[in-house]
């Protein structure tokens, strides 16, 4: 029998994403901005567990992909909202990346998957514009 899987984090993006985006929607240009988050808010689902990262999305949710700790190479997280969350990019050993957007509580997941890592993988990995760790 495996270990049991638990569940740190099961939700979709920040609410605060979909809000400042609507209201940029006022302006014409920043229409793009706004359809994308609307998608993201509709049918962008996180699952973080103490095994996995799961990305659910796509149109209409139609797309899964599913990445083990082993395989990041490094972390890279971007605040967005005044901090209040993020964005997080995973280089994975191969060289793709997954793009994480508009995460809540985006350090704490961070810390979170950082105690997962390699000791190589923590080492490179980090907020982009910060100095420490």
């Amino acid at each position: 029998m495996g270990i049991k899987e638990e569940v740190y984090y099961d939700g979709g993006p920040h609410i605060g994403d979909l809000i400042i985006n609507i209201l940029l929607g006022f302006t014409i240009v920043c229409l793009p901005l706004t359809i994308g988050a609307i998608v993201r808010a509709l049918w962008l689902r996180y699952r973080i567990t103490n095994r996995r990262i799961s990305v659910t999305g796509g149109w209409m949710g139609r797309e899964r992909t599913d990445i083990i700790y082993s395989e990041i190479a490094k972390i890279v997280t971007i605040p967005r909202g005044i901090g209040t969350w993020g964005d997080m990019v995973i280089t994975l050993k191969d060289g793709s990346r997954l793009e994480l957007r508009a995460i809540p509580k985006f350090r704490d997941i961070y810390k979170y998957i950082d105690d997962k890592l390699s000791a190589n993988a923590r080492k490179v990995s980090g907020a982009i514009g910060s100095t420490s760790k």
